[in-house]
């Protein structure tokens, strides 16, 4: 049957597709809109699954608060050019959203589980998105609170979800704002692992300007030392961003107390690019 362009329009509407891809379904489909749309997702899990070996270290930092649930969430792509993508930027939301929803407890369920708004898989859902965008789309990390929280995204690269005893929406944005740029490591003092206390210590013990120093001087001086920078670690031991003069212990004592916070870098700790945007387009004229 012949293939109108009305026909093609509707199919590129509805899945992104290019013209060509589009035509190409409905002619392999007899126009049979349902089978149509089969046949792209199809042939762009293909094409997704093809690029699942490629380095994805940009994307964005995304959050969702829905009343007393919370949800940060990382989803990684190839460039900061789709990562700027409104597109891509929607499809993080709605994993966060989603994670709300569902309550998976890792990566592996919520790619398994159902969009109850779209009836689709996630994982399909994501499949899709990499065929029409063309690139790796991978969700790496989410966590869930429930209680009081509150979120700080900055510019998609850096988040922070805080989850507090009572709401105080003003001095809990604060503390957002303190967290990603001050960088703590620990709620309190109670919270730093023995190991990571007796590590610090024997490295300053070993430090040179110290070597010939009287033992009981040297732990005394080792002992200042590590306490300084435990306290450098601690949330609540910091001096406030906004007011120096106050710690954030001080700040947060008549409104709420920390419960949990989480900060993440966007792409910490994973393989970067070492080619670039243009260089890939260069190499994709070259043939």
């Amino acid at each position: 049957m012949a293939i109108t362009a009305a026909q093609v329009k509707e199919l590129r509407e509805k899945t992104g597709a290019g013209i060509m891809d589009a035509k190409k379904a409905l002619t392999e489909t007899d126009g049979d809109m349902e089978k149509a749309m089969e046949f792209l997702r199809q042939k762009g899990i293909a094409s997704a699954d093809k690029k699942m070996s490629r380095i994805a270290a940009e994307g964005l930092v995304s959050s969702y608060i829905d009343g007393n649930v919370g949800v940060m969430i990382e989803v990684n792509c190839e460039t900061d050019f789709v990562a700027k993508n409104p597109e891509f930027a929607e499809l993080t939301l709605n994993l966060a959203k989603q994670v709300a929803a569902v309550n998976p407890a890792n990566v592996e369920e919520l790619l398994a589980s159902t969009c109850a708004k779209c009836g689709q898989k996630v994982e399909d859902i994501i499949k899709e998105k990499i065929a029409k965008i063309g690139e790796k789309i991978t969700v790496r990390r989410f966590i869930k609170v429930e209680g009081n929280p509150a979120t700080y995204i900055h510019n998609g690269k850096i988040g922070v979800l805080l989850n507090t005893d009572k709401a105080d929406e003003v001095v809990q944005k604060d503390v957002c704002l303190h967290i990603a740029s001050s960088a703590p490591e620990f709620v309190s003092r109670q919270e730093i692992p023995q190991e990571v206390i007796d590590e610090e210590t024997r490295i300053e013990m070993g430090k040179e300007d110290l070597a010939k120093k009287p033992e009981n001087i040297r732990a005394k001086i080792v002992e200042g030392r590590v306490n300084k920078l435990m306290a450098q670690k601690c949330l609540l031991e910091q001096p406030f961003i906004k007011n120096p003069d106050e710690t954030v212990e001080n700040i947060i004592k008549d409104h709420f107390a920390i419960k949990s916070f989480t900060r993440w870098v966007l792409g910490e700790g994973l393989e970067k690019r070492s080619d670039n945007f243009a260089e890939e387009v260069a190499n994709q004229m070259k043939g």
